[in-house]
């Protein structure tokens, strides 16, 4: 069994480096292994990914259409299957999720998905659910809650608080 502190690079795994141009006995001398003449063969032969000699390259003939969205929502997913990892009766919500292991990095949103068998009772908070996820939370004896999109984010609601800075918290 291979351990950790046992570890060890295979025999003749690392090799010599190579100095090239430096003679016909070496295999790689006159041209270096670069081939005869022309761009490639000289010294800072950089060129742009996609250039065709001069020729107008494929991303510059065809057209462009479309456009990307800078406002799109992007949501992290997570599968019924998934939840199976919670215990009856919790509530799963993006701290639990997190928690899990099952959501990490930023999103604007969490997605539950209808992926997988759940057969515990829970209490989901997200701020999507697909129509089949939604029946089998149901199904499972579960209940499902749909979040606001940005109640989540103060920051990002004090935002779309039509500009006017962030809003007074409530008094006690």
């Amino acid at each position: 069994m291979s351990t950790l502190h046992s570890l060890k690079k295979p025999v003749r795994s690392t090799h010599r480096k190579k100095r090239v141009g430096r003679g016909q006995g070496s295999g790689l001398g006159k041209t270096a292994g670069r081939g005869g003449k022309g761009q490639k063969a000289r010294s800072g032969n950089m060129h742009f990914e996609g250039f065709e000699g001069g020729q107008s390259p494929l991303q510059r003939r065809l057209p462009k259409f479309g456009f990307t969205s800078p406002n799109r929502t992007w949501y992290a997913v997570v599968n019924v299957g998934s939840l199976e990892k919670f215990a009856a009766g919790s509530v799963v919500d993006e701290a639990a999720l997190r928690k899990q292991g099952l959501v990490r990095g930023n999103w604007d949103g969490i997605k539950i998905l209808a992926e997988g068998k759940l057969t515990r009772k829970l209490t989901v908070k997200a701020h999507k659910f697909s129509a089949g996820a939604k029946e089998a939370i149901a199904k499972a004896g579960g209940t499902v809650e749909e979040l606001p999109l940005m109640a989540h984010k103060p920051e990002a609601a004090a935002k779309a608080h039509s500009g006017k800075g962030v809003p007074a918290a409530p008094k006690a």
